[in-house]
């Protein structure tokens, strides 16, 4: 099966080239996602835990279009620039995985906009839906 990108609509442009996310042989892979608007800037500077929505929800936007749900998500690397935010992510984190929880990582690092305090790629297994 080829690759087929997923763009959920009402998306913002990309900052460089690539896909909001790919699906290919039933497997959805979304690319790493910051808590930015339609015009790239960062949204609830300072506050990890509604950046975490943010991105959780855009996620979750791409997923959809591509025939999923949050559940079929089963693997997820997360990344956030400080330690000290790792409860609030976790906090919001655990609401929108209710269930069985996906594998992961976390990594502490510094993300392409210093505004930004948390970026997550996604890995879903949807089926032969799209």
């Amino acid at each position: 099966m080829p690759m087929m990108a997923v763009i959920p609509p009402g998306s913002g442009k990309p900052l460089a080239p690539y896909s909001p996310g790919t699906l290919a042989d039933g497997v959805l892979y979304v690319s790493g996602t910051l808590p930015f608007d339609k015009e790239n800037n960062v949204l609830h500077v300072g506050d990890a835990a509604a950046q975490t929505r943010v991105v959780l929800d855009t996620i979750k936007s791409v997923v959809e279009a591509a025939g999923g749900s949050m559940a079929d998500i089963t693997f997820n690397s997360i990344f956030i620039t400080d330690w000290a935010n790792y409860a609030a992510i976790n906090a919001v984190y655990a609401t929108y995985f209710p269930g069985d929880k996906p594998a992961r990582y976390c990594i502490q690092c510094g993300l392409v906009k210093p505004d930004a305090l948390i970026e997550i790629a996604s890995i879903a297994h949807i089926g032969s839906k799209g």
